[in-house]
């Protein structure tokens, strides 16, 4: 899987803040903004009481219909509010993390995924990349947050596998190399893996580091 610096990592965290906010909050209520066909889904399943679909387009799997930016819900209607790859397609990202803030019950939280590295994606539209200072600014800008962390899915070396495996990938199934394009994608994944395992120097962000994908976890004041 090209995408596997953003994907693999993502799942691993909100399997791990799934099972953790069960044990904080109780049977919650989800909120999944921009839930598309809500394959995240079943992470959560076990542990919510009810999970409530949001998308800004007509979809079978969602029972809102809205923006971010305006969702139709109540203050404080939520325990946990998701949303995962969306922000970077937000007209309006400050808005939208109000509105986030605004939907979220005192002491519940949102968990949030954006990327920082990645090839442009319009779906319709592909605004913005961030970096984790970014994304603490945002939130810290943006709602009464009793704590923001913000953390990278992934290292260095797995975002430049990650934008080398999308690249080669796209030229390889193009050519009679085709059957060979997945155990290259994955030899490169398994060998940058191991390296930002390793190398702390690759893991943490700091000057001239990459990061396929952030991961906030912003609660609520109570």
């Amino acid at each position: 899987m090209p995408t596997y610096a953003v994907r693999a990592p993502l799942v691993r965290w909100l399997g791990d803040e799934a099972a953790r906010a069960a044990a904080d909050l109780g049977p919650y209520r989800l909120l999944d903004v921009g839930c598309g066909e809500m394959p995240y889904s079943p992470l959560f399943e076990s542990h919510a009481r009810e999970i409530v679909g949001l998308d800004s387009v007509p979809n079978p799997h969602a029972s809102l219909l809205g923006p971010i930016e305006a969702i139709p819900a109540p203050d404080a209607s939520f325990d946990v509010v998701l949303c995962a790859q969306v922000l970077e397609h937000v007209d309006d990202p400050a808005r939208g993390v109000r509105e986030l803030h605004r939907v979220t019950r005192p002491g519940g939280r949102v968990l949030l995924a954006t990327h920082g590295t990645m090839v442009y994606h319009p779906n319709p539209v592909d605004f913005w990349r961030w970096t984790g200072a970014g994304l603490e600014r945002l939130f810290g800008e943006n709602g009464e947050w009793g704590s923001v962390t913000v953390s990278a899915g992934s290292g260095t070396a797995s975002s430049l596998a990650m934008l080398n495996a999308i690249y080669l990938e796209h030229v390889l199934r193009r050519t009679p190399l085709r059957p060979v394009r997945g155990p290259v994608v994955s030899v490169l994944n398994r060998v940058a893996r191991a390296l930002d395992r390793h190398v702390t120097l690759l893991r943490d962000e700091r000057p001239g580091t990459l990061a396929a994908n952030y991961h906030v976890v912003a609660e609520r004041a109570a």
